[in-house]
């Protein structure tokens, strides 16, 4: 049994790691060279284009009326609903959504308060300088920085605006989401400002590294929503948005092996944008709630090594913090001498906690530093119910080879 659970454990980490491999594009640093290059291009292949265009015209030309007795008339036909619906809804939503400049490059952006606050991605606006807005109609404005979160890759900007002179997006529930539904992207692809991509949610509850947004600890952004809508450099801190117009989540990554769309995209989730941006708009700063462990899901072949039905689940702790919250309340982590002894989360208050996304996510959505939490543990295969005082989570831990709860 020790080699067989060894094993799983080392497939565990597999797993952890193989996520981590995730492209993150810097947006910021690569979009304005990227148009010029594509600019200069198609400026020298202009004349060589023109003139084989030409040759061709000329050619159809002359074979035309002898293939045919007249030219096909071209037959204007309506939108169709889905193509008015999407029209309709560009037109409304569009006014909302921003492209934000810094000296280094460019990205996206939503307007989330009329009063002139304006989400975008933290790595958009990380290097610094002049943060310019540019919207929809051509307005420009100089933004201040309210605040920013590094481990969720949200920052809050905000700008001078008359009442009335700005449209909001709403933020909407993603909690609510479902794999299959559609939705759109909105935003500055490669520079290109008021971009549409379409698409659907492919995916939901996906795990997002923050090392990958360049902080070394292991934690991750729970909730994670998965669309095959186009989203490329530039499109980061732009709105995804439901066909009825509110954002459920903030572009922010792609999975790629050419920095450019390959159909896998993550936003991070609106209601874990809610509870940043409100926390940003009190204080300019982000505090999470952190448990203190380190576990995973746990797999079949874990619970039966482990002497449990199959089917049991939850999360296994393999590593319990010296002195953070789970070890004050007396949650075990595993024995390394035996690999036995870990503790079994499968409940946390009223939640029932199937895999380690149910935990982070109920955690960073839910609670409060300071909080005090009812876990519901299997322990030796016996049930057992802990209170547990939530602490802050530490701005950068040593990375474990486990996933890292908060």
């Amino acid at each position: 049994m020790k080699h067989r659970l060894s094993t799983i454990f080392v497939l565990i980490a597999l797993m952890a790691v193989l996520l981590t491999g995730c492209s993150l594009g810097r947006d910021a640093s690569s979009v304005l060279p990227v148009v010029g290059t594509v600019a200069e291009t198609i400026q020298q292949q202009l004349p060589t284009v023109a003139a084989q265009a030409e040759a061709a015209v000329q050619e159809v030309a002359q074979v035309a009326p002898t293939a045919a007795p007249e030219v096909v008339p071209v037959v204007p036909v309506p939108a169709t609903t889905t193509e008015q619906q999407l029209i309709d809804l560009f037109n409304r939503v569009n006014p909302g959504v921003v492209t934000v400049y810094m000296t280094s490059g460019s990205g996206s952006g939503f307007i989330v308060d009329a009063g002139g606050y304006i989400v975008t991605n933290n790595h958009v606006i990380a290097e610094g300088g002049e943060i310019t807005i540019v919207f929809y109609d051509g307005d420009v404005k100089t933004a201040e920085l309210v605040g920013t979160d590094s481990q969720g890759d949200i920052a809050l900007l905000k700008v001078e605006a008359a009442p009335g002179e700005l449209t909001a997006l709403p933020l909407g529930d993603s909690d609510a989401l479902q794999v299959g539904q559609s939705v759109i992207a909105i935003g500055a692809p490669f520079g290109l400002s008021n971009s549409l991509t379409t698409g659907i949610v492919s995916g939901l509850n996906r795990q997002m590294p923050v090392e990958e947004l360049g902080i070394a600890t292991n934690y991750q952004v729970p909730n994670v929503v998965q669309t095959d809508a186009a989203i490329n450099p530039g499109n980061s801190g732009g709105p995804l948005l439901t066909m009825s117009g509110e954002v459920i989540g903030v572009n922010t990554a792609i999975e790629s092996p050419v920095r450019a769309n390959s159909g896998v995209g993550f936003a991070v989730p609106s209601n874990v944008v809610k509870v940043i941006i409100g926390q940003l708009r009190t204080s300019g700063e982000v505090s999470y709630p952190w448990l203190g462990i380190a576990g995973g899901t746990l797999s079949p072949d874990a619970a039966e090594e482990l002497g449990l039905p199959r089917e049991t689940r939850g999360v296994l702790v393999s590593e319990v913090t010296t002195g953070g919250p789970a070890a004050t309340a007396g949650l075990r982590g595993l024995d390394a001498a035996t690999n036995s002894g870990a503790d079994i989360i499968t409940g946390i208050d009223s939640l029932t906690v199937v895999e380690f996304d149910d935990l982070l996510g109920y955690i960073v959505q839910n609670t409060q530093v300071g909080q005090t939490v009812t876990l519901t543990i299997l322990r030796d295969g016996q049930p057992q119910t802990l209170s547990l005082t939530l602490g802050e989570r530490p701005a950068a831990v040593p990375q474990s080879e486990f996933e890292q709860a908060p």
